[in-house]
């Protein structure tokens, strides 16, 4: 089956990918191999990183690609297999799955969303670093260290304090109006 997706060369892509599993920690857990299929991947496929985080099971991401290239289904395709060879082989595997000499590691499917403009790449990347507290993984986005919010702060782009207890006591909730 052909699935319908964006294709703007040079566009830049907001990513949602699921773990198969979605009680697992597993991302967290082998978060330096996650990285390292990446760094592999972006070595013979470039593409910038403009923010992401790493939850448990899933993660979520902004990629914009070079001029002329919108091929980032091969990249997920490289970056998922580079991770899942990486580890021991554990997880359940469905016939399906095992046909097709799949692991058992990713949902096969993923979410993404071409950003239309410089409001929409905003709200993304508010919505990624702001991740872990919509989750309940922590009450302040500085306080999850899988995540991109860290640049933003050492660069200056944003504060220490960013995505914390607004004025009046209540959650900022980005992404989630």
């Amino acid at each position: 089956m052909q699935y319908r997706r964006a294709n703007a060369k040079g566009g830049t892509y907001f990513f949602t990918v699921n773990l198969a599993q979605r009680d697992s920690d597993l991302l967290v857990r082998h978060v330096d191999d996650l990285r390292n299929a990446i760094y592999k991947v972006k070595a013979k496929h470039p593409f910038s990183l403009l923010a992401m985080v790493v939850l448990p099971e899933h993660l979520h991401a902004i990629w914009r690609l070079p001029h002329g290239d919108a091929n980032y289904p091969l990249r997920w395709s490289l970056i998922k297999a580079g991770f899942s060879r990486r580890l021991e082989k554990e997880e359940r595997i469905r016939k399906s799955r095992s046909d097709k000499r799949e692991r058992g590691i990713w949902q096969r499917r993923y979410w993404e969303h071409q950003i239309r403009d410089e409001a929409d790449l905003k709200r993304h990347v508010d919505y990624i670093h702001y991740n872990p507290v919509k989750h309940g993984w922590v009450n302040r986005p500085i306080d999850w260290r899988h995540s991109t919010l860290h640049g933003y702060v050492a660069r200056g782009t944003i504060g220490m304090d960013w995505g914390g207890v607004g004025i009046e006591g209540e959650d900022v909730g980005y992404g989630e109006r």
